[in-house]
């Protein structure tokens, strides 16, 4: 895993588009409660905690409060257990499976939160045990597994056999009293459970005069020991977890978005990040992000937003752009400069022979686990670079999505030979085999970058890319005179691999705008 997560870097700085930005990072954490530390490393346990949801501690309680009542009313409803994937295969059974993973217990005291955890007893180059809890009548896959509890877990009152009702609020509670945990009880909720809402904003300085807005479409998870819940954030940041709860909850951001996109990743390679808001009152919890909250969050969300409004935006009602191919897989790397759109997951480059001999073994791990976008966040210190690299990566799936994965096969040699020949320039000269493919490719996702910041931000178009040998000028000075984004995209297929062949499609395409094609083409010749 160490050796292939070194190539894996080694190939994103290769197959970069190189973007400067400037240094700064932010600093400070969502603040905690007083009773526990919050960071954004690794989870530190402590003790291992009775679990107040285990058959027999629920029958207990059951006991407890109707003595005179059946001992058969309460049956195991879940399993909590935990997988141990051997490789990326294991792991994407379980997804396929809809499995709802983490990697950490549940029923363990936190001392200090963090966002991800590596079980001291696997090896750091494993995957770690994840956990989950799954219905009685899960049928497990050929996978290591371990059922560490039968657990009886309830939305609301439940109805008995003989048609009596067992009050959930108060076996819940009694349960949590018997365990040891009755601490975890809000005594002003009295056992009233409540489903968990709230509000996760975020503020770029420089629009809505600085004001937050929503977090959009990101995924907030529940949990209290072995009861999970989940739900997505709305456009505006608002959300409802749709199960109740009376004690004090997790609440977790995880960066799997409604639109069909996931960021990772945490220490290992995993389907999306989560970021620790914190344990928190029933009711619910919202949050302000900005610049001065701790890094990692702060650039999660900005990318989740600037994904979400990229694909928003790709509507028939607004910019009418092929979108990027739905479970698009986002990686941050904060030790890099450079991006990519190497779209890895969705088949390009690791079926090309070249690419392959050069990963070796690792073309099937990177196969799986591999991303689509990169962004490298060294330097991206505020929203709008941030956006800004957003843009210009998501325009390229755009692309891709259109062209298809033979096109980006050679778009992507052609930025692996040019970096090796040439002693590191990502873009060559422009004279190259095949350097039409990066041309026509640069040029659009330059351009679109450049117009969708000047539509967020205000001001004039910034001349992103206009310091190569290609010409993303050519699209701006198209798009002034009446030819759209969307007219542009759809005409960058599969052929259109350079300059000449896109001159000669667009007046193809748009004949009644040829004078204007010609003088766009000529005039940055």
């Amino acid at each position: 895993m160490k050796r292939f997560l070194e190539l894996l870097v080694l190939m994103t700085m290769v197959l970069s588009c190189s973007k400067e930005g400037s240094a700064g990072s932010g600093s400070g954490a969502v603040m905690p409660d007083d009773d526990y530390s919050l960071s954004h490393g690794m989870i530190v346990l402590g003790e291992k905690l009775e679990n107040p949801y285990t058959t027999d501690n629920v029958q207990r309680a059951y006991t407890s409060i109707y003595p005179t009542r059946s001992r058969t009313d309460i049956e195991t409803t879940d399993l909590y257990v935990r997988f141990l994937p051997e490789d990326s295969d294991d792991l994407e059974l379980l997804l396929r499976k809809g499995v709802d993973l983490v990697d950490h217990p549940v029923d363990y005291e936190i001392v200090t939160d963090g966002d991800y955890y590596h079980d001291p007893e696997i090896a750091e180059d494993k995957i770690t045990w994840q956990y989950a809890v799954v219905p009685k009548d899960f049928v497990f896959p050929d996978v290591k597994y371990e059922v560490l509890d039968e657990c009886f877990i309830a939305d609301g009152d439940v109805t008995t056999r003989s048609g009596e009702t067992i009050d959930w609020d108060a076996l819940e509670a009694e349960s949590f009293r018997l365990t040891g945990n009755e601490d975890m009880l809000v005594p002003e909720m009295k056992g009233k459970k409540v489903y968990p809402s709230g509000r996760i904003t975020i503020v770029d300085e420089d629009v809505n005069g600085g004001k937050p807005f929503g977090v959009a479409g990101v995924r907030v998870r529940c949990n209290v020991f072995v009861k999970f819940a989940s739900t997505y954030t709305d456009r505006d940041g608002y959300y409802k977890i749709p199960k109740k709860y009376s004690s004090k909850v997790r609440y977790r951001l995880v960066f799997k978005n409604s639109k069909g996109f996931a960021i990772g990743f945490n220490l290992i390679i995993v389907q999306a990040s989560t970021s620790s808001l914190g344990r928190r009152s029933p009711e619910g919890y919202s949050t302000t992000v900005t610049r001065k909250s701790e890094s990692k969050l702060f650039k999660r969300c900005v990318v989740n937003n600037a994904a979400y409004d990229y694909i928003t935006r790709c509507s028939a009602e607004d910019m009418n752009l092929t979108p990027p191919p739905s479970d698009l897989r986002i990686w941050l790397f904060p030790g890099l400069s450079a991006s990519s759109a190497v779209m890895i997951h969705h088949g390009a480059v690791v079926d090309n022979s070249i690419i392959s001999n050069f990963l070796g073994i690792f073309s099937s791990i990177i196969k799986f686990f591999a991303p689509d976008i990169t962004i490298g966040t060294n330097g991206l210190s505020s929203y709008r670079e941030l956006y800004s690299t957003v843009c210009h990566e998501l325009a390229h799936a755009s692309h891709f999505a259109k062209a298809g994965k033979k096109y980006w096969d050679k778009y992507i040699k052609f930025i692996l030979t040019s970096f090796i020949t040439s002693g590191g320039t990502t873009y060559g000269s422009g004279s190259e085999p095949d350097a039409g493919y990066c041309e026509v490719g640069e040029m659009w996702a330059y351009y679109l970058e450049s117009m969708m910041y000047k539509e967020r931000y205000g001001g004039a178009v910034p001349s992103f890319g206009t310091s190569y040998w290609f010409r993303p000028q050519i699209f701006r000075y198209l798009d002034e005179r009446g030819i759209s984004r969307s007219d542009i995209l759809n005409v960058l297929t599969s052929d259109v691999t350079d300059r000449n062949v896109l001159e000669n499609r667009l007046l193809s395409k748009y004949p009644e705008k040829a004078t204007v094609i010609g003088q766009a083409f000529n005039r940055y010749n």
